[in-house]
């Protein structure tokens, strides 16, 4: 048998994404695109208060033209859904908790009939308080969201570690402060989407695109009280995520209709709609105070974030762990306590999105140790590097931080490429930035770093498994990889080819890997985390092996082999000291702004961007640049133009000419810097990159507009407005 060869396709190599030719063609199927048979059409008649009981009134709707069928909660076996606690409604049953709500749902011979029809359902409100924020929900006498949650608050987590008065005792200098980020929209290209049928075995199949189609699975099987040999759950190409489509939306709704109604059924939200449907990023308010010593080191750390979770529960929990465990960065800081208040409302459902919680406490951290730097007179890359985390480091849990720490290096790289210059007698030192000749305009450089955990946390049993087959005659001429990791946009279909076609020695042509997965393939874990190259590519990875393996062993082809990978082991929190293993692997980066600001109006113009990630091995370098700077572009938005705004827990932002996303026209000049620090357990040494970039954005920029102005911004977006108050505090 063929044994193994070098490859020039294979890991580390920028091969064209398996799926370019097919987007560009337009020949790739979204859902959208899929179209069947006498097929019925699906729309959502959504509740028009966000908080009230009610009654409905179908008939008007039931007798119009084309309806075949109105459902109400009366129609929903188990009418509970949610990726961690069922706590949502499928669709509302005379109480509603916020605009995301559904009261029913209109199936008609066209979209159109469909559409007018969910509008004619008569509803009568009952109008109740709006917790329009954690202040009001938190109010003595509040209306209780959650029966099982008194005062509204769904979870408080803390961690604690040494003795914060002794360790605020020997500090130099104490730095306080108070900081807000706000919530922001996925805004996809791609609203949800998708059809459902009967099949030939009488199972019940919904075709869509989101992020975990076994979770998917799992929840429309628990909604309508049927087997798992029921149900069937089938990815295409989804048109982004970002974790807006990691909570089911209208999955269970398809399966619904088709399900009673034996006739394939389609439903597409308009913008309006996805954006009210789905749950946005986390607002967070922080309270905090760090003391230094004199020589610049972190001894002690005080921070409370309070986390607006909306309407449900989402992964909300989770996300707040992470806000809580990353509040001190990647900085070793010898004694803290942290506390995360995590509370419901009646705004809409907040939930997974890129960065997870970690982007929010970046803000926070990255403008106290720029604060603290000020303070001492220290140079910022200088005092950063003094508590950066290292190998053997410990972090706040009390766990030594997982091997294969980049902070550093990420920090070097990004300092050296703006400018910054090391001397042994000096340290770091910050180069003077040239002023333009316009004196009302400002101009500073700023540096940040961030970290991110790669994969599940705190205890959930984290693994990813695939199936590999061998066919040729004497050579290798087919392999196919069977997984079901959801193809995003990221890239991870082209990822795992090369790790296979690494393995065998072969060309990735030869690898087949399908546009669609669904629920019935080894199950990859969800596309989020920035785990599926780490957790998949093992996945991938050990199952080649083993066939590769068979194959050289003289077994008869084809050969066949599955492989389950199980990542190290991490454990629950203390609910005391909140002392645990909380993650296996780490992702670093850190990045340099160069801004100039006009000090008459407060507009910001970016000149110049600089981005270092620890990516431990770049899979396919293309993909990962492509990673990278998308993750900058999305980081920009949110730190900058985008704002979406609530009143009332009604959203004031509908559409996208109401929400200003960054285009390629705002896009600054940016320089992409890819380490490659192996992993110890990553597959060639790969650890996750999705995340990370976009970590340093918003407190870049903030700390580039106070080096300019000598303003402090401490709250997001960094809107003119918002940037002139700050430059003119009276």
């Amino acid at each position: 048998m063929e044994q193994k060869l070098t490859n020039p396709g294979g890991v580390g190599q920028p091969i064209v994404r398996r799926d370019a030719q097919q987007k560009v063609t337009g020949a790739a199927l979204y859902p959208d695109d899929l179209n069947l048979p006498d097929q019925l059409h699906l729309a959502v008649r959504f509740t028009d208060k966000p908080h009230a009981r009610f009654s409905l009134d179908c008939s008007v709707a039931e007798a119009m033209p084309g309806v075949v069928k109105v459902f109400t909660a009366a129609d929903v076996p188990q009418n509970s859904y949610g990726m961690i606690v069922p706590d949502q409604p499928v669709l509302a049953d005379g109480y509603v908790r916020c605009m995301l709500d559904r009261l029913a749902l209109v199936v008609a011979e066209t979209r159109e009939q469909a559409r007018a029809a969910a509008a004619a359902i008569e509803v009568s409100y009952e109008e109740l308080p709006v917790l329009n924020n954690i202040e009001v929900a938190n109010m003595a006498g509040a209306t209780q969201l959650h029966a099982s949650h008194p005062a509204n608050l769904q979870k408080h987590f803390h961690i604690h570690k040494g003795d914060l008065e002794a360790g605020f005792k020997i500090a130099a200098v104490i730095i306080e402060g108070e900081y807000e980020t706000h919530p922001q929209e996925h805004a996809y290209l791609q609203p949800e989407s998708g059809v459902a049928f009967i099949d030939e075995a009488g199972r019940v199949v919904v075709r869509t695109a989101a992020q975990w189609v076994q979770d998917d699975h799992r929840q429309i099987v628990r909604a309508l009280n049927l087997s798992p040999e029921q149900v069937l759950v089938e990815y295409v190409y989804a048109g982004g995520a970002f974790g807006g489509k990691e909570d089911i939306s209208i999955q269970i709704l398809l399966a619904l209709a088709a399900l009673k109604l034996n006739r394939p059924v389609k439903l597409t939200w308009s913008r309006e709609e996805s954006i009210r449907g789905h749950h946005k990023r986390h607002p967070v308010r922080f309270k905090t105070r760090w003391g230094a010593t004199a020589e610049g080191k972190i001894c002690a750390v005080e921070t409370s974030a309070v986390v607006d979770s909306g309407a449900y529960a989402s992964s909300s929990e989770e996300v707040l762990k992470v806000i809580t465990m990353t509040a001190t960065g990647p900085y070793e800081v010898p004694n803290l306590k942290l506390d995360g208040y995590l509370y419901f409302t009646n705004n809409l459902v907040n939930g997974a999105f890129r960065g997870f919680g970690a982007l929010q406490t970046a803000f926070c951290y990255e403008l106290q140790m720029d604060k603290i730097a000020e303070a001492l007179q220290i140079d910022p890359v200088e005092l950063r590097m003094r508590n950066l985390y290292r190998d053997g480091s410990i972090e706040p849990t009390g766990n030594i931080v997982p091997p294969g720490v980049g902070a550093i290096q990420t920090l070097a790289t990004a300092a050296r490429a703006a400018g910054w210059r090391h001397t042994p007698d000096k340290g770091w030192q910050r180069p003077e930035v040239s002023q333009p000749e316009d004196q009302t305009k400002k101009r500073g450089l700023s540096i940040a770093c961030s970290y991110k955990n790669v994969g599940y946390s705190f205890g959930f049993p984290e693994r990813s498994s695939a199936e590999v087959e061998i066919f040729g005659n004497g050579k290798i001429e087919r392999v196919i990889v069977r997984h079901s990791a959801a193809e995003v946009g990221q890239g991870i279909v082209t990822a795992l080819s090369q790790v296979a076609a690494e393995v065998l020695g072969v060309s990735p042509d030869i690898i087949e890997l399908g546009a669609m997965f669904d629920n019935q393939a080894p199950m990859s874990g969800s596309a989020s985390a920035s785990r599926l190259a780490f957790m998949a590519g093992n996945a991938v990875k050990g199952a080649v092996e083993r066939a590769l393996q068979q194959w050289l062993g003289e077994q008869k082809p084809p050969v066949k082999a599955f492989y389950e990978y199980r990542a190290p082991t991490t454990t629950q929190p203390d609910p005391e000291t909140g002392e645990c293993v909380p993650n296996y692997c780490y992702g670093y980066a850190a990045m340099a702004a160069e801004v100039e600001v006009d000090t008459e109006t407060g507009l910001l113009r970016i000149l110049r961007l600089i981005s270092a990630n620890d990516v431990g091995k770049a899979l396919n370098p293309q993909i990962v640049e492509g990673q990278i700077e998308g993750a900058v572009a999305q980081g920009l938005g949110w730190a900058v133009t985008e704002d979406f705004k609530q009143q009332g827990g009604i959203p004031r932002t509908r559409n996208f000419t109401e929400y200003l996303l960054p285009t390629v026209m705002d896009m600054p000049p940016t320089e992409t810097h890819i380490l490659e620090n192996a992993d110890p357990v990553g597959p060639f040494g790969a650890r996750g990159v999705g995340e990370m970039a976009m970590l340093c954005v918003a407190p870049a920029l903030s700390s580039a507009i106070h080096n300019a102005t000598g303003g402090w911004v401490n709250s997001l977006p960094l809107t003119p407005e918002r940037v002139f108050f700050a430059l003119n505090p009276e």
